[in-house]
């Protein structure tokens, strides 16, 4: 089977990439391409590293895990949707950074078995900008007691913030989500935490990616603009 089109999108990805790094006047190599993994089997995973992939993020524990062992080494795994409590544990020796905190229990949880497996995993706080009851994150208004309530936990390590943007058919209609998470962002780094390190502002997927350059993303998450289109399950 050919894998030209993974490099073909991929060389199509990297091409707007420096697009939108020229007009916001940022340099393209701070920005971190994830290439999301979801239905995508280790085959093509594989061809997408040899072409040059360096992270992979699955919204999935159980497509990790199913999937880790016959992935080649190289690429980090980042996860990268909705985590369990219950469901840390299979992960915490895989993962090399988690996107979606938005709760203590849940850096709680994750410092807990870190600790266990002697290791600080790095995590981003999910901030609910746009106040969408059917996503998960944080209210922006309660994100810094939850920061004063991690900092205390020393298996993990504040890296940043995620959101996901409401989809929209015109990015410029989201422009203003992510021009509000970069102001928190910024406003956040002024200030003094224990284990916080702001560095990564996760935002942008395959159709508003550009945008959220322009706007101060670091991590993008493309995913159908790496593989194409999938039917989710």
């Amino acid at each position: 089977m050919s894998y030209q089109y993974i490099k073909e999108n991929l060389d199509q990805i990297h091409s707007a990439v420096n697009q939108a790094c020229d007009r916001s006047g940022r340099r393209p190599d701070d920005i971190q391409l994830v290439a999301v993994t979801k239905t995508v089997e280790a085959d093509v995973m594989n061809a997408a590293v040899e072409f040059g992939v360096n992270i992979v993020g699955e919204n999935r524990v159980q497509e990790i895990r199913r999937k880790f062992d016959d992935v080649q080494k190289g690429p980090k795994w980042h996860l990268i949707g909705h985590l369990q409590t219950n469901k840390v544990k299979y992960i915490i020796d895989k993962v090399d950074m988690i996107h979606s905190v938005d709760s203590f229990r849940l850096a709680e949880e994750i410092s807990k078995r870190a600790e266990k497996a002697d290791r600080q995993i790095e995590i981003l706080l999910q901030v609910n900008v746009a106040g969408e009851d059917q996503k998960f994150g944080v209210e922006p208004n309660q994100l810094e007691p939850l920061i004063h309530e991690i900092q205390s936990l020393n298996g993990v390590k504040i890296k940043g913030l995620m959101l996901i943007a409401p989809y929209a058919d015109d990015p410029e209609d989201v422009r203003p989500v992510f021009r509000r998470l970069k102001e928190i962002f910024d406003d956040l780094k002024n200030k003094e935490y224990k284990n916080v390190d702001l560095q990564y502002l996760s935002m942008g997927m395959t159709n508003d990616f550009e945008v959220a350059i322009e706007e101060g993303a670091n991590f993008i998450r493309v995913g159908s603009g790496i593989f194409g289109a999938r039917t989710y399950k």
